[in-house]
């Protein structure tokens, strides 16, 4: 296992600490987290420690890719890990963050049913034999997911205090990407998908 996919299962380790810190009922074992008020905010610290491995893992994304590619490290096994924490860490993220009150449920909805076209997509591209790379929007969809989920984490600090949703923003503006990578997606690769296999 090398240093890229060991940052990836590290990944995985830390998006399931995260769901276990904001579903496992602590109060059932007598665990009560503290609770603050930041200048009429209050905060939860179960939110700001799920909050701080969250960056931590969002940063192996980055991490892990950019060596892989820097180094030759590319492997399969590497990759479909990759697409497995990637899913885990932030679809998950997104659904607890929706039932608990944080964000509007259409988020993860969009996201999630983005994820699943988008990955028919490529699988049927694959078994043709064609990789289908990124796309500009779908990055961009990934970086405001990213900075949206975290913000929403710590409680919109320190834009709360000016009135400025910057993470309700970044959170709907990753979700109208999603949907425009979607369609991207699709009339890239429309031909493609309904031209018959060659026997």
């Amino acid at each position: 296992m090398n240093l890229p996919t060991k940052l990836t299962v590290s990944r995985i380790v830390m998006a399931i600490l995260i769901i276990i810190i904001m579903l496992f009922p602590f109060y059932a074992i007598n665990i009560n987290f503290p609770q603050y008020n930041v200048n009429g905010v209050l905060v939860d610290l179960r939110y700001i420690i799920a909050g701080i491995l969250f960056v931590i893992a969002s940063f192996t994304d980055f991490l892990d890719g950019y060596i892989a590619r820097k180094y030759g490290l590319i492997t399969n096994t590497g990759k479909m890990l990759d697409a497995i924490a990637d899913k885990v860490l932030v679809n998950t993220v997104l659904i607890i963050l929706a039932a608990s009150g944080f964000i509007n449920a259409i988020i993860p909805v969009v996201i999630v049913l983005r994820d699943i076209v988008v990955n028919a997509i490529k699988m049927e591209a694959a078994s043709r034999g064609k990789v289908i790379a990124a796309i500009a929007s779908g990055k961009l969809k990934t970086a405001a997911l990213m900075v949206g989920t975290a913000l929403t984490f710590f409680y919109n600090l320190p834009f709360e205090f000016v009135n400025l949703r910057v993470s309700d923003f970044l959170l709907y503006f990753a979700t109208i990407m999603s949907i425009i990578s979607m369609i991207e997606y699709y009339n890239m690769n429309k031909k493609l998908i309904f031209d018959k296999k060659e026997d």
